[in-house]
């Protein structure tokens, strides 16, 4: 495998996500980064690892055959995938379907060389490095390979609108366009589950993208509504869109790693907060 340059003085979106999840693969970068964050924003560690849970229980419902609630869908588009962690998508998805299919896809050279590791010896999963904002992206080999677009297809956009800006940039599409991309010419079935960082005060929603931005990590500050209206034309399954740890709890879903000393101050203090996850499963 070609080695890949990495530069650990500054921060990383993927290995901070990372190690609110409780991750090991990360720098002291990273976490000086959150460290700084956190105080001004101590949300962002709960809505993180409620993230990665909504991810799970997403994946067993669509998964799941009709005679167990779900709609069987055997076919998955993880974009922004990030760093793996428990229960992936393809994990998850193989217990109900022993034939599911799935590609992952970042942009983040990174996030491939661990996602390649863990995949090396799966032919029905695979993970491409692609930007999602480039349409290019559905005629990569890969995807062509395990995709069958005659078939539904659940397309998964998880904590990535926050990083996709309105205006197009560089040729690529914008913020709508791109959560579009797959879903509006996809086989009738087919779902999206999309979420991102909103705030019920714009004022403190932009202070906290630019707390973001200025450490290099692009972002978009949006309010719920606000994302929602990326998700026009589409149908939202029940409950709708809602903060992330609405979205059909389930008690008995498996724990997540437990985090790291140094964040324990910052655990619980989403609760009725104005800065949340936002988002749900909407279908075509």
């Amino acid at each position: 495998m070609t080695s890949i340059e990495v530069d650990t003085t500054l921060p990383h979106s993927a290995r901070a996500y990372g190690w609110m999840l409780g991750l090991k693969d990360n720098f002291s970068a990273d976490r000086e980064f959150l460290l700084n964050l956190l105080p001004n924003f101590p949300e962002c560690l709960d809505i993180s690892r409620q993230n990665r849970q909504f991810l799970y229980r997403v994946v067993s419902y669509l998964a799941a055959p009709p005679e167990r609630g779900g709609p069987g869908i055997s076919q998955f588009i993880d974009f922004g995938c990030g760093l793996p962690s428990g229960d992936n998508v393809h994990q998850v998805a193989k217990r109900f379907s022993a034939d599911a299919r799935v590609v992952y896809a970042d942009i983040d050279p990174i996030v491939l060389a661990h996602g390649r590791a863990l995949l090396a010896a799966d032919e029905s999963t695979t993970i491409i490095q692609a930007d999602m904002r480039d349409p290019a992206v559905l005629k990569h080999p890969e995807l062509v390979r395990l995709i069958d677009f005659t078939q539904p297809v659940a397309v998964l956009y998880l904590s990535v609108g926050h990083h996709l800006k309105d205006a197009p940039g560089g040729g690529l599409a914008g913020a709508r366009d791109t959560l579009h991309a797959v879903i509006d010419h996809a086989a009738p079935g087919s779902y999206i589950a999309a979420s991102q960082v909103v705030c019920d005060d714009p004022d403190r929603g932009l202070a906290f993208g630019s707390a973001i931005d200025a450490a290099g990590i692009p972002w978009q500050s949006r309010t719920p509504k606000e994302f929602a209206d990326l998700l026009d034309g589409l149908t939202p399954l029940d409950p709708g869109l809602v903060n992330l740890k609405e979205w059909r709890p389930d008690p008995d879903q498996p724990p997540l790693p437990s985090i790291d000393p140094a964040l324990k101050p910052f655990e619980g203090r989403a609760q009725d907060s104005n800065l949340y996850e936002y988002g749900g499963v909407l279908r075509l």
